[in-house]
């Protein structure tokens, strides 16, 4: 199959994939998806280029068909049939499909799966709160809300509305654990992901304390579990760092 061939096969497998976007959203995910794996480079210039070829357009042609795709819609030019304006991409309502669209190459006979929390700062411009499906040994980001660095405010509220994003689109008898680094954990965190099914396997400092009772003392976490490769079942009723 030629590069060429190939795309047009893209573009109808990820318009089935997402059968929310228009004709013309669904066209410029696959235009950008494909063209990044070809020119193996997410750079606007390097990916018109590539694409140009493909398709038998000019660079600047594609370049801005691209450019269009990504932005708020008063920036694009011309309307979308019958009058109407374009249209914005609402990336949130890709995460239940995205999903989906992994879970089809499950194996059938497989009914466990695991997310994994994550947010990233980009140098002091952007953090990005991502969940990410593991699988074979990678991480597939699957939901995700982008946020200025350096705002003030909680993570809590983004972090419950990424899961309610997803949550419909598991199947509710599956196995489903959480992870989080520990910088991430909070008693919040490990009490929503019990309410929605899940199991959460959030990391903690040794540091921290616990205790098993109401009224019993708190106790360092390295007792129970004081060499490497130790290991202890057992519910504990509260924890602290």
């Amino acid at each position: 199959m030629t590069e060429s061939s190939a795309l047009h096969s893209w573009v109808a497998t990820a318009a089935d994939a997402m059968p929310h976007l228009s004709k013309p959203q669904a066209l410029g995910l696959a235009w950008w998806s494909f063209g990044m794996v070809v020119a193996q480079s997410c750079r606007l210039t390097s990916v018109a280029a590539t694409l140009a070829q493909l398709v038998n357009q000019k660079d600047n042609t594609v370049r801005q068909r691209l450019r269009e795709w990504y932005q708020a819609a008063e920036d694009k030019k011309g309307t979308r049939g019958k009058g109407q304006h374009r249209q914005d991409i609402d990336v949130t309502l890709c995460f239940p499909a995205l999903i989906r669209w992994v879970l089809r190459f499950w194996p059938t006979t497989e009914r466990r799966l695991a997310l994994a929390m994550d947010a990233t700062t980009l140098a002091s411009r952007f953090t990005v709160l991502a969940i990410s499906l593991v699988y074979r040994g990678c991480a597939i980001p699957v939901a995700w809300v982008v946020l200025p660095a350096t705002a003030p405010g909680a993570w809590k509220t983004h972090w419950l509305a990424l899961f309610a994003s997803l949550q419909a689109s598991l199947p509710t008898d599956w196995c489903v654990i959480v992870l989080a680094d520990r910088g991430l954990y909070a008693k919040w965190l490990y009490r929503a992901t019990q309410r929605l099914g899940w199991h959460p396997y959030l990391r903690i400092n040794a540091g921290g304390k616990y205790r098993l009772t109401p009224t019993s003392p708190f106790r360092r976490l390295s007792e129970l579990v004081p060499q490497p490769h130790d290991s202890w079942c057992g519910t504990l009723e509260c924890f602290k760092k």
